[in-house]
């Protein structure tokens, strides 16, 4: 059986008559009743009880009108769904992101990918380090990332979309607790919580009181922004964060500008050989919001 004879069986069952069938499926009515025919030859049971004033269903015929509009009607959806899918327009993206992006952002653009692609339902993984998101990439369990360059693995792309300086969180009431940018030196005898020595801000941080003359004191690990902020709260020491942290208000914890503070980039990685339309879609809205502003960017390691 064809798709194109179950169309014609279907305009003449619902039609009852072969004439007004063949107006509506735009055909002279000899063939359309010649590939009747073909199709009742076919099943080997008569479809039509035909009379000079109309057309009946037998009980097969009966059958085939239930079963071929639900079989039509998944085709013709089918159809739709390849063609949204093929041209970006709907289907699933896994999506992983740093820590802190948790408060900013992600809300952010998720909001805007509502907006703009309604057919894509974003899968989010997230308090993700660099070297976790770029295995999850190479390894097809996310299939974009917003993370922190560098980007080891050669068989990935990625994009800036942001940068941001650093800044330093203090615990409220501390010595550090005061107006005005903080020299990196002024951290020399001050603990540290950070994040694990394999995430780009436990390097960056490093690096800065390694260029200021001396080695930060790690007292505490954290594997994300939130646990990180918790620790300072608490006095645990100070962390050297992303500006965009400081939209996390938390009870405890202070944020001072550090002077000549070095910037971090905040980028989406993908697989350089996906070419998923979708995907594409996703990369030019991020590509497209531009700016830590726009993304609300709350990035971490």
């Amino acid at each position: 059986m064809e798709l194109r004879q179950l169309n014609y069986f279907i305009a003449v069952a619902e039609e009852r008559h072969f004439g007004r069938a063949a107006k509506r499926l735009h055909m002279a009515q000899p063939p359309l009743s010649q590939q009747i025919r073909q199709l009742e030859e076919q099943l080997g049971v008569r479809l039509l009880d035909r009379t000079t004033r109309r057309v009946d269903l037998t009980a097969a015929g009966q059958v085939l009108l239930d079963r071929g509009r639900r079989i039509v009607g998944e085709l013709e959806a089918l159809e739709a769904d390849v063609h949204q899918v093929g041209q970006g327009t709907t289907g699933v993206l896994r999506v992983g992101f740093c820590g802190s992006a948790t408060y900013g952002t992600m809300p952010g653009l998720v909001r805007r990918a509502a907006q703009v692609l309604p057919g894509l339902s974003l899968a989010l993984h997230g308090e993700m380090l660099t070297p976790a998101m770029e295995e999850g990439l190479r390894g097809h369990t996310l299939d974009a990332a917003l993370l922190r360059p560098p980007v080891a693995s050669p068989e990935l792309e990625h994009r800036v979309v942001a940068r941001e300086p650093l800044v330093v969180a203090v615990p409220s009431g501390g010595a550090l607790d005061e107006d005005g940018p903080v020299a990196v030196h002024e951290l020399q005898d001050q603990d540290f919580v950070a994040c694990p020595p394999d995430s780009v801000l436990y390097r960056a941080g490093a690096d800065l009181c390694r260029q200021a003359g001396f080695q930060p004191r790690i007292a505490r690990v954290a594997g994300g922004t939130s646990a990180l902020l918790s620790f300072v709260a608490a006095g645990g020491g100070v962390a050297v964060v992303p500006a965009g942290a400081r939209a996390v208000q938390l009870a405890g914890v202070e944020y001072r500008e550090i002077e000549h503070a070095p910037e971090l980039e905040l980028a989406v990685a993908w697989r350089r050989e996906d070419r998923s339309a979708l995907l594409h879609r996703f990369l030019d809205l991020v590509a497209d919001l531009g700016s830590v502003a726009d993304l609300g960017s709350v990035a971490d390691p």
